[in-house]
């Protein structure tokens, strides 16, 4: 973490399996599967592909007990934490608890009576499964939406309340909390409200942001603002797109927010009209070549001798333009002046050689 980031907000720790949430523990990455939780090995085939990208906890829906009874399966097959979203039907929830899982995501309010609520409090205090408050603007009680009119952040933290509450009355504690809205002023307004408010992990993350484009700027906003207010202690984005892609940009954000240095840093800048070489081939295939390089190291490519030595320098490694070539940089020492065309060869060799790869 980087010095100059706010404390981070100091709340109860969680063991989702594994994996620590809240406290000091780092920021993790979540996302959620797509396939159909019964469909074992399309599921546990996607998960494996969402952890290679860097996936910390993965959740799967659970509409039927179908769905529930894949979880020990699954389970047997996976590497991270797993996590059943349940909603309305309470028996769900008990028989993934009893097959292996490791977090639940349940409203309490709408699995029935009290009596439900109070029967899966049990069975996750005895297994020790934590479980995740999941309000949303979409889906707030009536009762809420008529106090309040409209959603806001009193009346998805009110709803957050009533839920947290229902747990604690039966002596249930393990519990992380979210408070998701398609608006981004919206959910970071409540975050705020809801990190005031309680003591427990908050899981963060912007909902129904649409498309992968447009879905990861709202995400980087809204998530990247909260984050770096020192609130949050997980992070789903959520996209209509492939869910690695989810994963990609959870990770990216962490990095842009100062709050993960796994992995390469890529830094390059805008083209105008002192580039005198292809600087977005070339940072393209640069940052490609570079995926998946598990180094913590912070590599720049740069276009002209504006910004471009000084950047370059500040790098562990990097490139600073010419017309038509381009200086090679190692922490600040000149390596050498390459052709265009042999500077992404030369910069990854030098990578590759250095970092033991």
């Amino acid at each position: 973490m980087r010095s100059d980031m706010p404390v981070r907000n100091n709340t109860k720790k969680i063991n989702v399996g594994t994996m620590e949430i809240g406290g000091d523990a780092p920021v993790s990455v979540q996302s959620m599967c797509n396939t159909k939780t019964w469909d074992v090995e399309a599921t546990v085939a996607q998960i494996r592909q969402l952890q290679a990208a860097g996936c910390e906890i993965v959740r799967v829906a659970v509409p039927d007990m179908r769905s529930a009874q894949a979880v020990s399966a699954i389970r047997e097959q996976i590497g991270i934490p797993l996590v059943a979203d349940i909603h309305f039907d309470h028996r769900l929830a008990l028989e993934c608890a009893a097959r292996g899982i490791d977090k639940i995501r349940i409203n309490p309010g709408n699995i029935g009576p009290e009596e439900n609520v109070k029967a899966v409090a049990k069975v996750c205090r005895e297994k020790r499964i934590p479980i995740r408050i999941g309000v949303n603007a979409g889906s707030l009680e009536k009762p809420l939406l008529e106090k309040y009119g409209h959603p806001c952040p009193e009346a998805l933290t009110e709803s957050a309340e009533g839920h947290v509450k229902l747990l604690e009355k039966y002596d249930f504690h393990e519990i992380c909390i979210s408070l998701k809205a398609s608006s981004v002023p919206l959910t970071v307004e409540t975050y705020r409200l809801a990190a005031e408010r309680f003591p427990y992990p908050l899981h963060v993350g912007i909902t129904e942001t649409g498309t992968e484009y447009n879905g990861t700027i709202q995400s980087a906003v809204g998530i990247g603002t909260i984050l770096n207010e020192g609130i949050g202690n997980t992070i789903r984005v959520s996209l209509t797109a492939d869910p690695v892609q989810e994963v990609k940009a959870g990770i990216a954000i962490l990095k842009a927010a100062g709050l993960r240095r796994s992995g390469v840093r890529f830094i390059s800048c805008p083209t105008c009209g002192r580039t005198e070489i292809d600087l977005i081939g070339l940072a393209g295939e640069v940052e490609k070549r570079l995926a998946g390089l598990d180094r913590d190291i912070t590599v720049a490519v740069m276009g002209c001798v504006v910004n471009g030595p000084g950047e370059a320098r500040e790098a562990d490694y990097g490139i600073a333009g010419g017309k038509g070539k381009g200086l090679l940089f190692r922490k600040g020492e000149i390596l050498g002046t390459f052709p265009y065309g042999q500077l992404c060869d030369a910069l990854l060799d030098r990578i590759c050689e250095e970092e033991g790869v």
